[in-house]
């Protein structure tokens, strides 16, 4: 039985998501040992025309489950909102990206295929399908900005592994 569009992007998500909350509460903890204000991580860049980690966190929701809503509305653009400058703000942010990925309906997502989903940005515009955006274009910033906030802990010294990332992945059930 082939892969579902709903198969191939959703599970991923979460599972990175749930990955993120955890980083985030490493980061977090990190900062109270070790007497840092938040915003040393927060602002924290890997370099300086890259956007920080704070813009790192919110792009995780902009390219699952923001993308996941605007695909079904047809058309995506930039999410040009302010990322939250606290980790309970960066927290809530991806509490509430898991809590809109676990309430979507597998057959509503599944029903988009096939549908336009264009990327817009002023005059700028890439004509999708709606899988291929998911696919081809959501998917891969999504990995893009979660292995990003993952690096920027890594630079900064905060103690995370690679399981840290890949966070709790669907292992065969034993019979």
């Amino acid at each position: 039985m082939p892969l579902t569009l709903y198969e191939a992007f959703v599970p991923t998500c979460r599972q990175l998501l749930g990955a993120v909350a955890n980083l985030l509460d490493k980061a977090e903890a990190h900062c109270g040992e070790h007497g840092w204000e938040p915003e040393r991580i927060i602002g924290a860049r890997l370099s300086p025309d890259m956007f920080d980690f704070a813009y790192q966190v919110k792009s995780c929701y902009t390219h699952s489950l923001m993308a996941l809503e605007k695909a079904q509305e047809g058309e995506f653009g930039p999410n040009l909102e302010e990322a939250p400058r606290t980790f309970a703000g960066l927290k809530a942010v991806i509490a509430d990206t898991i809590a809109g990925l676990d309430a979507l309906d597998p057959e509503a997502v599944n029903a988009m295929q096939g549908k336009d989903a264009d990327f817009r940005f002023k005059t700028f515009h890439l004509p999708f399908t709606a899988e291929n955006f998911l696919l081809s274009f959501a998917q891969p910033n999504f990995h893009f900005h979660t292995a990003m906030t993952y690096a920027i802990l890594r630079m900064l010294g905060v103690e995370v592994g690679k399981f840290d990332y890949l966070g709790t992945m669907r292992l065969k059930e034993e019979a």
